[in-house]
């Protein structure tokens, strides 16, 4: 039987890396920019629906305002561009496996592919989940906490900003089971051990949802408990993978 290798026996020179990275570099950024492209016609439609959880609480009397000039442009520019690259995230991500891989264990292939897939459909599950679940609860929060007084008409580029940095602050922490899972399987920890680190999980948690996050209790928690349950479920993962690779030896 032969080691359990794919990694070529002749390395090739540094020079051709180097232009092999330039090759996959530049079919990431022309991956991204097709798609902007066919996005951008749609840059308003896009950000209407974006802004559709605070469109739809908002009164009747509001809107949102372009404090900025340039604003109406530019912030459903940038929109259209954070969301190209997130669609060509698939192929970003091949396009480092297509790099790294030759120079892979099959082993290491095994478990490093199913990963970065898993990892592509949890960071939009994030991104879904603060949509659909976080953004009308936090914003019906705000909306109704003001003072009667004051007429509620949100800038586009600051809402803009709120609703990015919360869509990364889920994406990544979606990410915790794939790290979970890393951690089991180079041996740098164990289910049990982490299992057994669970309290100052709970609590690294609700730190990280009170930096990430506005400073209201909804959305902190909103933040800390998938987290939490994403924790368990890179647990339940990691015992299974200890015990497929037990039968295996």
């Amino acid at each position: 039987m032969p080691p359990d290798t794919d990694a070529s026996d002749n390395p090739q020179p540094l020079v051709s890396h180097l232009l092999e990275l330039r090759s996959r570099l530049l079919r990431m950024f022309a991956a991204v920019m097709v798609i902007f492209a066919c996005l951008f016609y749609f840059s308003n439609d896009i950000y209407d629906f974006v802004a559709l959880p605070l469109q739809a609480l908002l009164p009747e009397s509001s809107s949102m305002i372009a404090t900025d000039v340039a604003s109406p442009f530019f912030a459903p520019f940038k929109l259209t561009l954070v969301v190209s690259a997130l669609l060509a995230m698939p192929v970003i991500l091949y396009q480092l496996w297509a790099f790294v891989a030759p120079g892979l264990y099959r082993r290491e292939k095994r478990i490093l592919m199913p990963l970065l897939s898993a990892s592509v459909v949890l960071f939009y599950g994030g991104i879904a989940f603060a949509y659909f679940v976080v953004f009308p609860l936090v914003f019906g929060f705000f909306t109704a906490v003001g003072p009667a007084s004051v007429q509620v008409m949100t800038d586009i580029s600051s809402y803009l900003n709120f609703v990015l940095k919360l869509f990364f602050a889920f994406g990544f922490a979606f990410q915790i089971p794939i790290a979970v899972v890393l951690l089991c399987w180079t041996g740098i920890s164990d289910a049990d051990s982490l299992a057994a680190k669970r309290p100052y999980v709970v609590v690294g948690c609700f730190v990280v949802g009170m930096l990430l996050t506005p400073p209201d209790i909804i959305s902190q928690s909103l933040l800390a408990v998938p987290m939490w349950l994403l924790f368990e479920m890179g647990i339940l993962f990691g015992r299974l993978m200890a015990r497929r690779t037990e039968n295996a030896d």
